[in-house]
């Protein structure tokens, strides 16, 4: 029997603590070898979209995935989202179908949850101001990880869209923060310990210009795309960069690609992923006033472990429904 997992399903099971850990878990085993997670193909769509089939494996998990991401950028114009996710989970043993699962919920809460990973193995621990670039389901989501994580005290939200911060305050009422809108991306950067940058931008939103001593920086928002990037090149060459797949963002971070392009940054600067500082601390912050930067472009096995997380949920709680595919 195959599992379906709706996104109402996903709401009501997905425990945001579970998936933190799993994650963690997860870059550490991707750096060790005991997962695997090759940089995606691209596949063409029609009106300018890409699909793009991420996969990996995981020997404790048990388990393989398939997400096929589909980002179709004229779907803001159609009033639909940019992104949609379909996740396969099979079992590595049989090969069989475990379950299907919508990817929406599943994407912004492991998202976020690495992004906290980051943050827990790099940023100052007495990190207090949250600056959030962009007010979306992506940026709640980052406060409620990195809060989980760090002694965050005030947010700063800056989005073109007065209307999507007052939606930001109030799906955020329980974390009881002091929330302020910011003039600019830069009065952001300016002010704020830890800084996420969560919108799907084409051309460079922060600049290295602004970056101040002990700064951290989650660059989230991009999509997988070679020519969108949220950071300018030099602030990728000056930061200490740590990235959640060499080989993804070698191939798909417009952030990365970008600034190697411009002379910011050679090939061979990307090397330390995020589970390499997880197991060991010195390739991450070398010192109090460095500014360190996690790429995050998203991998399949993120998907894989908070996939996993929740079909054993489910399948604890009777939750989701069944249908035999075989027949």
């Amino acid at each position: 029997m195959t599992l379906i997992l709706t996104h109402s399903d996903i709401d009501a099971l997905i425990d945001r603590t579970s998936v933190y850990r799993a994650v963690e878990q997860a870059h550490v085993d991707l750096s060790t070898g005991d997962a695997v997670n090759p940089a995606p193909s691209q596949l063409p769509l029609i009106d300018g979209g890409t699909a793009l089939p991420m996969v990996a494996t995981s020997r404790r998990s048990g388990a393989g995935v398939v997400k096929m991401l589909s980002d179709m950028p004229n779907n803001v114009a159609r009033g639909l989202p940019g992104q949609r996710s379909t996740i396969l989970l099979m079992s590595a043993r049989t090969g069989e179908c475990e379950a299907v699962l919508d990817g929406r919920l599943i994407t912004a809460i492991r998202t976020a949850a690495a992004s906290a990973v980051a943050t827990a193995h790099l940023a100052r621990e007495e990190s207090s101001t949250l600056g959030l670039i962009g007010a979306g389901t992506l940026a709640v989501e980052h406060a409620r990880a990195i809060c989980a994580i760090r002694p965050i005290e005030k947010v700063l939200v800056w989005s073109r869209s007065t209307a999507t911060i007052d939606q930001f305050r109030q799906r955020t009422t329980d974390l009881d923060l002091q929330i302020e809108n910011a003039e600019s991306p830069r009065s952001v950067v300016s002010s704020a310990d830890v800084v996420c940058t969560l919108t799907p931008s084409h051309t460079p939103i922060v600049e290295g210009a602004w970056f101040h001593p002990g700064l951290h920086l989650n660059a989230v928002g991009a999509p997988p795309r070679p020519d969108h990037r949220e950071i300018d090149g030099p602030g990728m060459g000056n930061a200490r960069l740590i990235v959640d797949s060499t080989a993804t963002a070698l191939s798909k971070s417009g952030d990365v690609l970008l600034a190697i392009a411009e002379g910011h940054l050679a090939a061979g600067d990307v090397g330390v992923e995020l589970g390499d500082v997880i197991i060991s601390p010195r390739p991450g912050r070398r010192s109090r006033d460095e500014v360190t930067l996690f790429n995050s472009v998203g991998i399949g096995l993120q998907d894989l472990v908070t996939a996993r997380t929740l079909v054993d949920a489910a399948t604890a709680q009777g939750a989701g429904s069944s249908v035999l595919l075989n027949v």
